[in-house]
């Protein structure tokens, strides 16, 4: 082989770097090609798994040889039959049958079985490789190509470069009056840093980086202290089917960047300037003392004050809003957390690629009929460039997002503004949870909006057979598997405990993440803040990685004993019906409060409230109860679409909710599933029966914004990108918007024939009177909830001990669940005893419990003097133990702790 062609590249990646050109730093250009490839990209189906080991799954032995071809001009051509042309060079390759190392047979069980190859290589050739283009080919013993394939790198990439994982920091660093940039790149030729003295001019010099070749980390350390400059990345990289490419491209370290993420900016965030007023001494609400006793109030920025009349204009859809502590939506805020909210989930506030930060539009919406297409219309005609959107579509996983703040344009702004909501929060008594979304990036390859893939091409997204980027979860998967994507996730969520005070995060698909990396991640956000950070998400099994194909994955099933807390589905889809995929006459199909039980199912309604049961102790795995079927056993041995209803090993590790920013909300679903001629009154008592059983359910509680005010998104199913006229709140309680236009097309049409006549019915949309109903009568809720710590057990053996179910098996009455809770000797109990009833049925219902018999009973403080009559309508015998209770009413009953 002739090796001189790599030793000259060797020899030149020791000479010292040369910055790239300054017209490269600026302009509409962000990839500039400096080479074409000689042939396009062909699918990656093999894998480097580490220094020395390959695989080529589907890949037999056969005859003939393999080798390793490389260019690093990316010149390559190789065409079945032929020889391979535009080499640099080649390395033979040896068949491995010996076993795999067993954390390599973990990790790539997933490939499937092919040929095993061994490479002969120092590191300093590997590097080299590395930074070119790679073909792994089978040639017979003429050199013609008899199969070829491109490689998947991860594998190798984390072997070789291992010490980047624990490498020092990523991203911008002042200290003592120097400044410093470090960027994880190990396959770029080089690396220049473009300044800017601010957000607007052109670049004044470009800076070349040193690489480390430890590492693969590039840095430049500058004597002066840059805060204040902006800068970006020019990396020239070999881009597979592209050639060598110099990218310009922003820091994935990013802590704040320009409008429009233009440009990533140099700050220390300890700096007094990023800090309003008090902040070092501000206080913050105290620990939790246990995870069951998070009660979770999911909001969104925009949607908070956007059109809330109360708060400047200025501030109306931004971070500001927060401060304003006299406006309608603040109010409300305190209110909830005076009854027992203990945390605000932002949905996310991180920087977002789909929310133009300058110069949104705001559509016009016509004053149309209730089931008229212009409204949807008008909105999904700016869609891509108004100011709303959920933001789950990542640019920036460490920067505050630019459209919340006041200024865009000044970076430091956006950071001090974030700051300051958190502090207001604080300050009301409320703790700040903020939904990630580490999962998926809004893009990959050369896309614009593509950051980590441009950097390092194939590295941080998870690929499939073929080499091509997953999108099970919507949009470009990322590969928390690998080691620096997982240092990424981890070193993100640390910066925001540290320096924003967050006290709890929600994760996005997080059963797309490896459970290692979680727990990882849930000790390092504890050493950063100082205090224990909790941690939840969504652990739903799905994908590529469904079942553990690729890893222990954080989802349901997979996280016992973990601390971590994942949604509940269980009593979600029992409680509202059907399941969140529903369309069409699926979509009617009643749930436990809003109609099965005035069905003649009786089977079905049984299973349902079982269910329901099931949320009410935990979704506990080992809990035991006597099922539908007459049979005790564990709510695990009960099922659940083929799966088990019981799942957690620990209370704390459930999440119980009614419904959130997904899918229809719950009044809409009740709109749909609920007879058209259900009078309002009977509607909002659905409502309250909805959130009167999620609020009683062991673990956390999580509750959506504006679901105690009935707030309706007009059946939409789906309003991430729906604008502000179908994600309106009214914190004074006159409107829910209902029946305000057909909800958008995209994801709504084929149901809007049955949606016309529901929007266009007049009795469907509530009054200020049904809306505060349930407002007060939900503060009730949250205030039994917060006053008893019977409703916040810790343990799995505190809720088999204190909580049964006295109304089950087929004998019950299922229109009715009844949960008993005992207190004797529990701290924070308050009662000695709590008897729950949640009647569901249109009808009085009497419940004949003879264990009961002779108790104290009296009706809870809260509900005595409380907001819904109808609960002090309920009656209990203590001469029979019956209970009787007022249709569609949640009665709670407690016994006075005795003197001894």
């Amino acid at each position: 082989m002739n090796r001189a062609p790599l030793f000259a590249a060797l020899l030149l990646a020791s000479l010292p770097a040369c910055a790239a050109p300054l017209a490269d730093c600026d302009g509409d250009t962000h990839a500039r090609v400096l080479r074409a490839a000689a042939s396009p990209t062909l699918p990656a189906k093999s894998h480097w798994l580490d220094r020395q080991r390959l695989q080529w799954p589907g890949q037999a032995v056969g005859g003939g040889r393999f080798r390793l071809y490389h260019s690093a001009s990316g010149q390559l051509v190789t065409e079945p039959g032929t020889a391979v042309t535009g080499a640099d060079g080649s390395l033979p390759l040896s068949v491995d049958t010996d076993p795999l190392p067993s954390a390599l047979a973990e990790r790539f069980a997933f490939i499937g079985e092919g040929v095993r190859l061994r490479l002969q290589a120092d590191d300093a050739t590997l590097r080299e490789l590395l930074r070119g283009q790679l073909r792994l080919v089978h040639e017979d013993a003429d050199g013609h190509v008899l199969a070829v394939t491109d490689l998947q790198h991860p594998g190798v990439l984390d072997d070789l470069y291992a010490a980047a994982g624990i490498g020092p920091a990523l991203g911008p660093e002042l200290a003592d009056g120097a400044t410093s940039l470090r960027l994880w790149a190990p396959t770029a030729k080089a690396v220049s840093a473009c300044l800017h003295a601010d957000a607007g001019t052109p670049a004044r010099e470009t800076v070349p980086l040193q690489r480390d070749e430890a590492t693969g980390m590039w840095s430049v350390d500058f004597e002066n202290d840059l805060s204040g400059n902006y800068y970006t990345y020019l990396v020239d990289v070999f881009v597979p089917g592209t050639g060598m490419v110099r990218n310009r491209v922003t820091d994935p370290y990013s802590v704040s960047l320009s409008a429009n993420s233009k440009r990533s900016f140099i700050i220390d965030l300890d700096d007094p300037a990023l800090k309003p007023a008090g902040w070092d001494g501000a206080p913050r609400p105290e620990p939790l003392a246990a995870m069951t006793d998070m009660a979770v109030y999911e909001l969104h920025v925009r949607d908070f004050s956007r059109d809330d009349a109360t708060v400047p204009e200025q501030h109306r859809g931004k971070y500001l809003a927060f401060t304003d502590t006299g406006s309608d939506g603040m109010r409300h805020l305190r209110a909830l957390a005076g009854a027992g909210i203990s945390d605000i989930h932002l949905l996310p506030v991180f920087d977002l690629a789909t929310v133009p930060e300058t110069d949104c539009v705001v559509p016009d919406v016509p004053d149309a009929a209730p089931d008229s297409e212009a409204q949807q219309a008008a909105v999904m005609a700016v869609a891509d460039r108004d100011c709303f959107n959920w933001g789950y579509d990542p640019f920036h996983f460490n920067a505050p997002e630019g459209s919340f703040a006041s200024d865009a344009d000044d970076a430091a702004v956006r950071v001090r503004e974030f700051r300051t909501m958190v502090q207001a929060l604080h300050a009301a008594g409320l703790r700040v949870g903020m939904d990630v979304v580490y999962n998926h990036t809004s893009a990959s390859g050369q896309d614009p909006r593509s950051v980590l893939d441009r950097i390092v091409p194939g590295y941080y997204h998870r690929l499939d057979a073929d080499g091509v980027v997953e999108q099970s979860t919507c949009c470009d998967n990322t590969a928390t598997e690998h080691m620096m994507m997982a240092r990424l996730m981890i070193d993100s969520a640390v910066l925001w405990a540290k320096h924003y005070r967050i006290d709890s995060f929600r994760f996005d698909l997080m059963g797309h993440q490896p459970r290692e990396a979680m727990e990882r991640l849930q000790a390092a956000v504890d050493a950063a803040a100082g205090r224990h950070v909790q941690l939840l998400g969504e652990g739903w099994n799905f994908g590529e990685v469904v079942d553990g194909a690729r890893f222990v994955q954080a989802s349901q099933l997979s996280l016992q004993d973990s601390g971590i807390a994942t949604f509940s589905d269980r009593a979600r889809d029992a409680i509202r019906g059907g399941g969140p995929a529903d369309r069409g006459e699926a979509l009617r199909t009643p749930g436990y409060v809003n109609g099965l039980a005035e069905s003649d199912d009786h089977e079905v309604l049984l299973h349902a409230a079982d269910l329901v049961r099931a949320g009410l102790a935990g979704t506990l795995r080992d809990y035991r109860m006597l099922a539908a079927d007459g049979i005790e056993k564990p709510l695990s041995a009960i099922d659940y679409k083929g799966q088990p209803a019981g799942y957690a090993a620990q209370p704390g590790e459930a999440v119980n909710y009614v419904e959130n920013h997904d899918n229809q909300t719950l009044f809409d679903i009740n709109a749909i599933k609920l007879p058209p001629d259900t009078p309002a009154d009977e509607r909002a008592r659905v409502q309250l029966l909805a959130l009167a059983l999620n609020t009683f359910s062991q673990g956390v509680a999580y509750f959506h914004a504006g679901g105690e005010l009935l707030r309706s998104k007009s059946l939409d199913r789906n309003s991430y990108d729906s604008g502000d006229w179908f994600n309106r709140v009214d914190w004074t309680g006159r409107d829910n918007f209902f029946g305000t236009g057909l909800p958008p097309a995209h994801d709504n049409r084929e149901d809007w024939e049955w949606m016309r006549p529901l929007l266009h019915e007049p009795g469907i949309r509530p009054g200020p009177e049904q809306i505060g109903f349930v407002r007060d009568a939900f503060l009730d809720l949250l205030r039994i909830r917060a006053g008893s710590s019977l409703f916040r057990l810790r343990s799995a053996d505190a809720v088999q001990q204190r909580l049964r179910f006295p109304n089950t098996g087929p004998e019950q009455n299922p229109a009715v669940i009844a949960g008993h809770l005992d207190g004797r000797g529990y701290s924070g109990a308050e009662f000695d005893e709590v008897m729950y009833l949640v009647n569901v049925s249109s009808q009085p219902q009497s419940l004949l419990l003879q264990d009961e018999t002779g108790k104290d009973y009296v009706l809870h403080p809260v509900l005595r003097d409380g907001t819904d009559p109808r609960a002090r309508e309920a009656v209990f015998d203590p001469a029979t133990g019956r209970f009787n209770i007022p249709a569609r009413t949640t009665a709670v009953y407690v016994i006075e702790k005795s003197a001894n």
